[in-house]
């Protein structure tokens, strides 16, 4: 109520006990105390009105964050409206060979006779890619996939390389199963080693990484115990490339080049915080088909991780079979004794890897493999040199995040191949890396 409406019930209180000054001061006073009430009340007003347009300008702020995240998302869009994400990575490696590294940039074993030490720079290693995510599927499904290329195909010269499709992967997702069509490592052996050095391939090659990117069709069905633990269930179709085997030219003629192969693998998991740990057999079963005969491929896996906090993780591999080159092992799968007559080739083998994070920019990795194939199995004179009994890598990496997306590694890597009829023959080799990550 405003003051002036007071007055006549504070002039009629206090006019019996005051004289004329100073009721006139009492009024005076009140009109100073109206006055001032009106100036902050006026304050009032303009500090809502304030807080109402920064309210608004804070709403668009967020409307025009929103819409251009929006926009970077889908910047790259499919034919049929589907947001596609482009991604991949720019790497430079430059390398040093001892003088039983060949010619190659990243030997798998070492030669049997020394040459010129091997160094260079290269590009071959980028990665580009793109990820999409597609229309909803009957039943609460999802589609989505990937698909990626590198620059590791043709030859080593800088003007030299050709594009060529690592991997790719269409996904029919549903809360417990997933449909799987594409080109990836063997169903029953995902895992690898982390290395900038080599990624034209997959780390250990034929040092007991079972990797060979091939055309597969699977499904997973997954089952939860309960918020930490579960199990994950894996089988299908693996299409072997049965022509990466050595073998002398009038066998090689005979080989029938495709296969498919039979793969299944088990997983148990428990995540919680940062614990982790997996676990999971796996086997492959198949047959190359070769003069007149027929060879079997079965191989028994068992891979996993455990990672027991968020500084260190120790994962890795084992496998043991027969005929094991269809699913990217070393080259010696079966020996050929006369026609209609063959003998595959034990081997077995795995590989580790202790990966340690000190700091948020820093990973160690400290990792090796090898293969074992039986002797008595190589033949004689049937592989040159008498074949390798023993293929032995071990390196460590350290990759350190200049930002973000920027990396730099510097590897140290041994390779220790033992030929049947030659000893052992060491290679070092050195890479340093620099990848953009986009």
């Amino acid at each position: 109520m405003p003051l002036r409406f007071l007055l006549p019930f504070v002039f009629a209180t206090f006019a019996g006990a005051q004289t004329g000054p100073d009721v006139q001061k009492l009024l005076d006073r009140l009109d100073r105390l109206e006055q001032q009430n009106k100036q902050l009340n006026d304050e009032v007003q303009s500090l809502r009105a304030e807080l109402t347009a920064l309210k608004t300008t804070a709403e668009k702020t967020d409307v025009q964050e929103a819409r251009i995240d929006e926009q970077a998302q889908t910047k790259v869009e499919a034919s049929q409206k589907f947001p596609v994400q482009f991604t991949g990575m720019l790497l430079f490696n430059s390398f040093l060979n001892g003088k039983y590294g060949g010619t190659l940039q990243d030997p798998l074993t070492a030669a049997v006779n020394p040459g010129v030490r091997n160094s260079g720079a290269s590009f071959r290693q980028t990665t580009l890619g793109f990820k999409f995510d597609g229309p909803e599927l009957a039943g609460g499904g999802k589609a989505s996939g990937n698909i990626f290329m590198d620059f590791f195909g043709g030859v080593q010269e800088p003007n030299g390389q050709l594009l060529r499709l690592r991997v790719a992967t269409l996904d029919l997702a549903w809360k417990n199963t997933t449909v799987t069509v594409g080109q990836d490592k063997p169903i029953f052996a995902p895992r690898e080693p982390t290395s900038l050095a080599q990624v034209g391939i997959s780390p250990l090659t034929a040092a007991g990484n079972l990797w060979d990117w091939r055309p597969q069709a699977r499904v997973e069905q997954r089952f939860r115990f309960n918020g930490t633990s579960g199990l994950r269930a894996q089988g299908g179709l693996y299409m072997t490339y049965e022509n990466d085997i050595t073998l002398p030219a009038a066998v090689s003629a005979t080989l029938e080049k495709w296969r498919p192969a039979f793969e299944v693998r088990v997983e148990l998991y428990y995540k919680n915080g940062d614990h982790k740990y997996e676990v999971a057999p796996g086997f492959h079963l198949s047959s190359s088909h070769v003069s007149g005969t027929r060879v079997p491929s079965h191989i028994a896996s068992l891979d996993w991780i455990a990672q027991p906090s968020k500084y260190a993780a120790f994962s890795g591999a084992w496998f043991k079979g027969q005929n094991t080159p269809n699913t990217g092992s070393d080259r010696q799968g079966f020996v050929v004794t006369s026609p209609g007559v063959a003998t595959p080739i034990h081997s077995y083998g795995g590989w580790g890897q202790l990966a340690i994070f000190p700091a948020p920019r820093w990973t160690v990795n400290l990792y090796g493999g090898q293969q074992h194939d039986r002797a008595a199995d190589l033949g004689n004179g049937f592989f040159t040199n008498g074949g390798i009994t023993r293929n032995f890598t071990y390196a460590a990496n350290f990759i350190y995040k200049l930002a973000p997306n920027i990396l730099a590694s510097f590897e140290a890597s041994q390779n220790r191949t033992t030929y049947r009829f030659n000893g052992n023959r060491l290679n070092n080799h050195y890479d340093l890396s620099l990848a953009y990550l986009f």
